[in-house]
Order: C-alpha cells, then sequence, then structure tokens
C-alpha cells in the first residue's frame, strides 16, 4: 500500500528527534523520495511550528530555554517532558503545538514519538522517551477499536514516573482511570450540533460516522445521548464511514444511503465525522443531484479543514491546542511537587497518603457556524 503524506510526515518527524537535526537532502534518502517532496513535507511541518527550517537544514524545535540561552537541558535544570502521539498531523499536529507552547512557556524540553496508530508499540515508546531522560509523560495512546486499552493499556498505571493522558478516557472503573487526563468534551460537542440542526428547524439529523478511534467512538456515543437529551428518534441507523482513499466502494456504499435518506427518507440535516469524509461526502453527493446546504444541511466534526470546502462547512471543533496545553501544564505542575521540588514535610505528609487528588479536566468544544448548515428548513 502506498504510503501516505501523514504517515511520511511522522516518519521524517521520527528521524530529525532522533538525529537533532538533519539536511534535507540527506532526509530525502533517508525517506526514500525525492528533496522536492522533502521540501514541501519539512515546509508544511515547520509552518505547524514542528520543525525549524534554516538554510537547507531541519531541526527539532527549540524549547524556550535554550532560546533564551539559558542552556537548558537534560542534566541542565530543565523540566524534560516526554509526549507520545499516535501521529503528529491532522487532529494531533494542534494538539503538539499546544504541549510545544506550553513546555515553552515551562522553560522545558519536550520530546516527542509517534506510534502510527499502533497500539501494540505504545509501551516500547514510552520506554524510549523514558530512556531518552523524559521526566514525565504526556500519553495519547495509539488506541482504534473499544478492545484496545484492555489489550494494551495496563503498562500505564505502573508508569515510573507521573503521566497525563491526553483525549482518550479508559473505561470506568479500570486502572488508568485513576490517571489524570485532559480531553474533549465530544458528547457537549455533538450536542451542540444537533442542537443546532434543529433549532434551524430540522428533525433529529442522521449520523455519518467512522469507527476507527477513540473520537468517533464518542462521536458514536455523544450522538444517542443527545437524541436522548432532546427527546429525538434517531431517523435511520448510523451510517458507517469510511475513507475514500481506503475503499472506494464502502465510501460509495455510504454516500448512497444519505442519498436515500435524503431523497426518499425525508432526511434533511447530516452530522458527519470527519471533516475530509464530509468534504467527499458533499462532492460525491452533488454529483448525485442532492445539494448541500439546498437539499441537506450538514455538520462535520473536527473542525481541521472545513472552512476550505468548496461550500464552507459547519463544524465542530475540539479544543485540540488546548488539550495539549493544558495537559502540559498539569504535568509540570504534578513534576513541581514531586522530587525536584518536595520539601522533607511534603514527603512526609505523601508517605502518609495525604496527596495531591487527581485531576479529569474536560474541555469544551465549539459551534463553528458556515455556509454548509443553511438549508431551508423543511415545512
Amino acid at each position: 500500500m502506498r504510503e501516505s503524506a501523514d504517515e511520511r510526515h511522522d516518519r521524517l518527524l521520527e528521524l530529525v528527534r532522533e538525529q537533532g537535526s538533519a539536511r534535507v537532502s540527506d532526509l530525502a534518502g533517508q525517506l526514500g523520495v525525492s528533496p522536492v517532496t522533502v521540501r514541501r513535507d519539512v515546509e508544511t511541518l515547520a509552518e505547524r511550528g514542528l520543525l525549524d527550517r534554516v538554510h537547507g537544514s531541519v531541526s527539532w524545535p527549540r524549547s524556550a530555554a535554550s532560546a533564551a540561552g539559558t542552556g537548558a537541558a537534560p542534566g541542565g535544570g530543565g523540566l524534560v517532558l516526554g509526549l507520545l502521539a499516535p501521529s503528529a498531523t491532522y487532529y494531533f499536529a494542534e494538539v503538539i503545538r499546544g504541549a510545544h507552547d506550553a513546555a515553552a512557556q515551562a522553560g522545558a524540553r519536550l520530546i516527542l514519538r509517534i506510534s502510527d496508530y499502533r497500539p501494540k508499540e505504545d509501551k516500547a515508546r514510552s520506554e524510549g522517551l523514558l530512556a531518552a531522560g523524559a521526566e514525565g509523560l504526556l500519553i495519547a495512546p495509539g488506541w482504534q477499536a473499544a478492545g484496545d486499552q484492555a489489550a494494551y493499556g495496563d503498562w500505564m498505571s505502573e508508569l515510573p514516573v507521573p503521566a497525563v493522558l491526553l483525549e482518550r478516557q479508559p473505561a470506568l472503573g479500570s486502572t488508568l482511570d485513576d490517571m489524570d487526563r485532559v480531553c474533549s468534551d465530544h458528547r457537549h460537542g455533538v450536542l451542540l450540533a444537533v442542537r443546532h440542526l434543529v433549532g434551524l428547524g430540522h428533525g433529529a439529523p442522521l449520523l455519518v460516522a467512522r469507527a476507527d478511534s477513540p473520537t468517533a467512538l464518542a462521536v458514536r456515543a455523544g450522538y444517542d445521548e443527545a437524541l436522548g437529551a432532546l427527546g429525538l428518534e434517531q431517523p435511520r441507523p448510523v451510517i458507517d464511514s469510511v475513507p475514500a482513499e481506503l475503499d472506494r466502494g464502502r465510501f460509495e456504499e455510504a454516500v448512497r444511503a444519505v442519498q436515500t435518506a435524503v431523497t426518499t427518507g425525508g432526511v434533511t440535516a447530516a452530522l458527519v465525522h470527519n471533516d475530509v469524509d464530509a468534504i467527499h461526502l458533499v462532492q460525491r453527493l452533488a454529483e448525485l443531484g442532492v445539494r448541500v446546504p439546498e437539499d441537506l444541511a450538514l455538520v462535520a466534526y473536527d473542525d481541521e479543514v472545513a472552512a476550505l470546502a468548496d461550500t464552507p462547512l459547519t463544524a465542530v471543533a475540539p479544543p485540540k491546542r488546548q488539550v495539549g496545553l493544558y495537559g502540559t501544564r498539569m504535568l509540570v505542575e504534578r513534576l513541581s511537587t514531586g522530587p525536584r521540588g518536595r520539601t522533607p514535610e511534603q514527603q512526609d505528609r505523601e508517605n502518609q497518603g495525604r496527596q495531591e487528588p487527581g485531576q479529569h479536566l474536560a474541555l469544551l468544544p465549539r459551534l463553528h457556524v458556515r455556509d454548509s448548515c443553511g438549508a431551508t428548513a423543511p415545512r
């Protein structure tokens, strides 16, 4: 299977992180692509703040301490934080940016490792971060299926350093449920979308969603809760969505199901996870005679590229950057009461079991209203 741009970006970031800095021409050889492709990738990643670029070379972003000339580094007094993310692009690019900004504000160095949504590799990647000097970890496991936590998550409860989960909500009562975490409240995000469409005069919207990530599963669960909270009945079963580039046949099935729901089932509104799928869906529906927003009011979920569609898509925007920002601040606060800053009195209190309580922080998404939800309300 041909490597995607996201996968290539992740490999490029991993190479630069391991080497500290590298020439663009050398990266082209290591990645097996043309220098033009690498230069384009480097430009994209540098614009996102994930790389520093200068005179034909790239380097890992400097921490605030090194940028200020203080020389903070492992063993030099500055905190070293490790971040494990499933991807460095799309949704998690902003999470990483937020973590990087917060680490810089704290004078800390942030080290990144990417799991490529391979939960089996999460433990080894985290051990690599610890071996590189990380004193605390920010962890967004590469879970995709509902059973991934149980199969691949127990190791996190035995970490030797403080850790904060990002954008992951473990099963209630599990060992990981005691961990600090910062997450987007996707239930609230779905409620915003459904309530907005109903407020325009539509009935319950159709849900078109993936099922291949924790966010996708949370959107599905939030949809059921939102309908219940608003006293609505589900118009049709959830339509399973898949990326058009991965399975054109199944994507076409989803498109035809939406077309049928609109043309024969009286459905006038839909919520689609995610942005990219929504853009492909709108394009294909137009070819089949279903217009957005004239025939179907549509809200996308993620708000990564929704505003760039031909018809700008109304979208739910999870607070991705803030997840990284607040998660890093939470971790720094934990570390400030750890061995570096712990007085004998504080240590004694901890030994007596009077520790600071854990934290579960839920951040609320926002709804960005654009053109795609402007379909005429049914009479």
